[in-house]
């Protein structure tokens, strides 16, 4: 969990910045799985959530401990607690008429992204707790995911166990079941609670 004191001043990120972005960048790069051609699941924790804070705070030029709070308990939420995952889901399409046509085509594939570990049963996401992204219409481009695992799970995982991402939703089908080391030790951390 983030608070005021793991967080740098204004005036010490404006120095620190360029490298603690780098920083993050290349930590980003082993938390992210592609589910076929059009979705990413960006897994988040406490650091990739420091980077967005401080980002909020140098852009609105925050200093007051109250608006601070208040970003504090936007983003705390969105850092995994040592029994799940937390990941920004972004469906990508570059052409905007072909994205309008499969957001459409796409609602409800919040609730069908899937990951399992081998040999327990697959776990679907719980999508979008804060609020509500979805219309009628259309789904969002951008979606706020959580995944629980059992303590039968994370020890399977912690043991070697292999594991495996999807998406089960009509529109769009997809499994990844070689997710490389690298995001696959990134995640172990997540369960940690470090």
């Amino acid at each position: 969990m983030l608070t005021h004191d793991k967080l740098y001043s204004l005036e010490q990120y404006a120095r620190v910045r360029p490298e603690f972005r780098a920083r993050v960048m290349a930590h980003k790069k082993n938390r992210q799985v592609r589910l076929g051609e059009h979705v990413t699941l960006l897994f988040e924790d406490a650091l990739t959530m420091q980077y967005q804070v401080q980002e909020m705070l140098r852009l609105e030029r925050m200093f007051e401990p109250e608006p601070i709070q208040e970003e504090l308990d936007v983003y705390n939420p969105l850092i995994p607690d040592g029994h799940n995952w937390k990941a920004t889901m972004m469906i990508e399409y570059s052409d905007v008429a072909e994205r309008q046509r499969k957001l459409a085509e796409l609602i409800g594939i919040e609730d069908r992204v899937w990951v399992q570990v081998d040999g327990c049963e697959r776990v679907h996401a719980i999508a979008d707790e804060d609020l509500e992204r979805a219309t009628a219409d259309k789904t969002s481009a951008v979606h706020f995911l959580r995944f629980e695992l059992s303590a039968e799970m994370i020890q399977s995982l912690q043991r070697g166990a292999g594991l495996g991402m999807g998406v089960d939703h009509p529109n769009y089908q997809t499994a990844n079941n070689a997710i490389p080391a690298v995001v696959r030790t990134a995640l172990l951390h997540d369960l940690h609670g470090e």
